[in-house]
């Protein structure tokens, strides 16, 4: 099948996402394995599997040489988008944006990898000292091995809403089964990355308040998910995340 790609939806470091039609093509870059490529692929169709609203998946191939990942086109505009547009309905979006991760929180999962083992492997590539890993595997694991279907990446850029006011969540790239909490405390990392502060409060108080959840207990995965954020090695978040995955009590 021969795809256009003249229509880029997005361009990140190492991808490029282009529209097609009823088709969002996927494009990876050459330093991306096949694994890398598969393992997202399977995460996407496990997710699909459970009836969750997720894109279709249609196929993965390589086009010029790249890897490529086919899935339905969903129109809309994502959460990030609608925010931006109209921040007066900011609490509501969060509403609405922390009840649908509660709801993908409750569909099975058994079929993707364990967050805690991925979450160890992360630990010992995180380049920090040995005393401070250590603590941190530790930390990892006394959590609780829960089977909650996590999407590792929760942000609103990846909900889209259809003008029919579906929500379909994107990019499962970094799903795994585990904790909830743990999915809660990368969600609000990546707000802190982004240089929202206020917005990352909103989403965690919603979070504890709606799913039950003690504040305390969804902040002692930050250093584990400040420490898996670190193997990335974006040199803007750096400083931040060593002071992060370094604080092993949070008040």
């Amino acid at each position: 099948m021969n795809f256009n790609l003249n229509e880029v939806i997005a361009k990140r470091p190492a991808k490029t996402i282009y529209h097609d039609g009823k088709y969002v093509i996927k494009m990876m870059n050459e330093e991306y394995s096949a694994s890398d490529v598969l393992n997202e692929a399977l995460n996407h169709s496990i997710a699909m599997e459970t009836g969750f609203k997720v894109p279709k998946l249609y196929e993965v191939l390589k086009i010029d040489g790249k890897w490529a990942i086919i899935t339905e086109f969903i129109e809309g505009k994502t959460l990030a988008a609608l925010i931006n547009e109209k921040p007066s309905s900011t609490d509501e979006y969060f509403e609405r944006f922390v009840d649908l991760q509660l709801e993908m929180h409750e569909y099975p999962s058994e079929r993707l990898r364990h967050l805690t083992d991925k979450m160890h492997s992360k630990i010992s590539q995180s380049g920090l000292e040995a005393t401070v890993r250590y603590e941190l595997h530790t930390r990892l694991n006394g959590f609780p091995r829960h089977k909650k279907m996590c999407h590792g990446d929760y942000t609103p850029g990846n909900v889209i809403i259809t003008p029919n006011d579906e929500a379909y969540v994107i990019d499962w790239a970094h799903a795994t089964q585990g904790s909830a909490s743990a999915d809660a405390a990368r969600t609000y990392l990546r707000f802190i990355l982004a240089g929202k502060r206020e917005q990352a409060e909103l989403y965690l108080d919603l979070f504890c308040k709606k799913g039950d959840k003690a504040r305390q207990y969804v902040q002692k995965w930050l250093s584990v998910a400040a420490a898996s954020q670190l193997v990335k090695k974006v040199p803007e978040e750096q400083e931040l995340l060593l002071t992060w995955a370094n604080v092993i009590e949070y008040e």
